[in-house]
Formats: structure tokens, C-alpha cells, sequence
């Protein structure tokens, strides 16, 4: 199966039955950029439905950051919509529902309702706000204030598909402890945002949207993501438009067993599809990768290779552009605390071809408006 192939049966809801409807999480993630109607200021944007351990759930959501839940060891169990922007007034905005608040389709193709919010594949739509006073009465919420109305429609034109490890059968099975899919790592977003009632408006040209999803039973430590549709040759000086990076992962675990820093990920160059996926082993893929913080930035160094390209990939995003993003892992406990989540970063790629006692170099090019995700679990 090529990596670029689309594959709607992987967004479909994970939580219907077996042991992740009691212990699992399942979200669709969107992102994207917009600009302000009234100003043109560039702004980042994101949109996620988080759903946890649908079996325990009823009418209201349960909390696991409760005092009295963390007590009594009650796991979560809502959908959270979770939105937000990056840029010098980051945030999170959370709002939750009980499962029995919730419509959502058990086939295909995916679609989630709770109250006026509404992802599918090819739109959403919805609205989520916070006031000061909600935010810090309810710190099991885990959100800033504010608020963020939306529509857009969704095309997703180039995906990244990991293969063979979230095929049926090892879905079926629960093999993986996370499991991810990106239908869309270079998608169209179309329509608007308002962000404390100032309109942003989305063009499909200059959104430089992505979408993805991930489920199992708990997060990966370290967490590592990078993503970009917005690329430029630094040999030609043109925009590559039918162009996409995409790398994530961290520390995967097949039942109890760890496999330490492995990174999937691919560079849609124009068309061809590079792949550097260490579960195809024939492909001879290897993956060297830091990431840190300094003061005031978190860097990401990523070099990728295969038998036959390599890729070298170097990225920086600016902590006051940043969040430190939230999550309850499904048992309860929120061991990620210093999760860096970011939309403006900037960075460099260098793609290679092998050819016998050398590299080749195909291109040289300058990313912007990456999604950008370092974290490490409390020690």
C-alpha cells in the first residue's frame, strides 16, 4: 500500500467495543490558518474532538481530574471539543459532554454531534466558550478562557498512510497502544472563525490545513510531531503546492513492549510520495532525532533514511507562540504536563536521492505554518 493512500476506514470511530471503549481515546484533529477579515493578520488555528472511555459514560462528563475521582481512581469518560489558537494569545478552550449527549456514527464515513459541534470528513462546525470565572472554578477542565464559533468545509487532498500498522487486523486486535492516521496532512479548509467575536476568514489557497487522528490506550512519551503543506524551494525560489511533510511518533509499544524513538513520516514532494517507516523493514528506513528547549524556543532536528533518500529536517517554533496543551490520559492521569503544541514553526528540509558513493540533492526548502509537538512524560 503506498504511503500517500486516502483511507477513510482509519478515521472511523475506535471506541465501539473491546478493551478501549473502557480504557481508550479516540480524536480528529484539524489545523489550520486564517486570516482576520478586518486587519489580514495571519493567525493559527486548531479544532479537536477528544473522546474517552465511552463504556463508563452517562449523562454528564466524568472528570479524572476531580480531587474525588483522582481519589477514587474513576477514569474520564466525555467527548471534549478542544480549539484554540496559536501566536502571542495562545490558548485551549474546552467543552465537554456526557456520552449520553452524544451522536456518533459507529460506520462510515465518521460523524460526531454533541450539541451545536460537528466533525465529519468533509466539514465542521460548532462553537465552545469559557468564560474567566468557569476557567478558574473548574480546573478539572483544564481550558483558558475565551471563546471561538466556527464553520469550514474539509478537503483533504494528500494523505499519510502508515500501512500494514493500523491495518485491520491489528486494529481489530488493539495490538498498538496508539495508533495514527492522517487522511489529510496537506488539506483545503474553506469558511471562518471567530475568535472572542473577531472574524477570521479561510482560504483554501493560504490555509495550509492539516488533519489527522489518533486512538489506543494511552499517549507515547517522548511525543514528536511535525507538519507542513506551506513549502518553498530554496533552488528554484517557487511554492511547492502539491507538496506535504508529515513526522510523528515517539516511543510506539506493541502490547507491553516498548520500541525506543521511532519516528514515521513522509515528504509528499510534487507528486512522489518519500516514506521513512521503520515497519518496512525492507526499506532499509532509520531515524536519528533530538528535540530541545532553549529559553525561549523548542527545537527539532530529524534525520530520516532509507535505501534509497534521505531526509533532513530542522525546525524551531517560539515558546510564546506555543501552548502547553492539556490532556487526561483514559486511566486518569495526566503524566504529560509540559506537552509543547505549536502552528507557527519554521524550519529547513533537505531531501536527498542516494546514488552509488554519494547524495544527490532534489531539493532544498524552506517550511513554514508547522505543526509542531514536543513533550516528555513527568519524571
Amino acid at each position: 500500500m503506498a504511503a500517500d493512500t486516502h483511507d477513510i476506514s482509519r478515521d472511523a470511530f475506535m471506541l465501539g467495543q473491546g478493551r478501549f471503549a473502557q480504557q481508550g481515546y479516540d480524536w480528529w484533529w484539524h489545523s489550520f490558518t486564517a486570516h482576520n477579515a478586518r486587519t489580514g493578520e495571519e493567525k493559527a488555528f486548531f479544532i479537536e474532538f477528544f473522546c474517552v472511555n465511552p463504556a463508563l459514560g452517562g449523562p454528564e462528563p466524568v472528570f479524572g481530574q476531580l480531587p474525588e475521582n483522582k481519589a477514587a481512581g474513576v477514569r474520564p469518560s466525555y467527548v471534549m471539543v478542544k480549539v484554540g489558537c496559536w501566536g502571542k494569545d495562545a490558548r485551549q478552550l474546552h467543552r465537554f459532554f456526557g456520552w449520553d449527549q452524544v451522536d456518533m456514527a459507529r460506520g462510515l464515513p465518521y460523524c460526531v454531534t454533541c450539541g451545536n459541534c460537528l466533525a465529519t470528513e468533509t466539514m465542521t462546525c460548532g462553537s465552545v466558550e469559557v468564560t474567566p470565572e468557569d476557567a478558574a472554578a473548574h480546573p478539572e477542565w483544564m481550558s483558558d478562557a475565551g471563546s471561538m464559533a466556527w464553520e469550514l468545509d474539509i478537503d483533504k487532498l494528500i494523505a499519510y498512510n502508515v500501512g500494514p500498522g493500523a491495518s485491520k487486523p491489528l486494529r481489530d486486535a488493539e495490538s498498538f497502544e496508539m495508533f495514527w492516521h492522517a487522511e489529510g496532512i496537506k488539506t483545503a479548509y474553506k469558511g471562518w472563525v471567530e475568535l472572542d467575536g473577531e472574524r477570521y476568514e479561510v482560504d483554501p489557497a493560504t490555509c495550509y490545513g492539516y488533519a489527522d487522528k489518533n486512538w489506543g490506550a494511552d499517549f507515547t512519551s517522548p511525543w514528536v510531531w511535525l507538519a507542513s503543506s506551506n513549502l518553498t524551494s530554496v533552488v528554484t525560489g517557487k511554492r511547492l503546492s502539491n507538496s506535504a511533510l508529515e513526522i510523528g511518533g515517539g516511543r510506539p509499544k506493541v502490547g507491553a513492549v516498548a520500541l525506543d524513538r521511532k519516528l514515521l513520516g513522509c515528504l509528499n514532494y510534487e507528486g512522489r510520495c518519500y516514506e521513512f517507516n521503520f515497519s518496512k523493514a525492507w526499506t532499509g528506513s532509520q531515524t536519528e532525532f533530538s528535540c530541545h528547549e532553549t529559553a525561549d524556543e523548542v527545537v527539532w532536528h530529524v534525520e530520516q533514511e532509507t535505501i534509497e533518500a534521505k531526509l533532513v529536517t530542522d525546525v524551531r517554533c517560539s515558546k510564546d507562540e506555543m501552548l502547553l496543551v492539556n490532556y487526561e490520559a483514559p486511566d486518569g492521569a495526566k503524566r504529560h504536563n509540559r506537552l509543547w503544541n505549536g502552528g507557527t514553526g519554521t524550519g529547513r528540509l533537505q531531501l536527498y536521492r542516494k546514488r552509488p558513493g554519494r547524495l544527490e540533492l532534489v531539493d532544498d526548502m524552506d517550511a513554514a505554518n508547522i505543526g509542531c509537538e514536543y513533550g516528555v512524560y513527568d519524571a
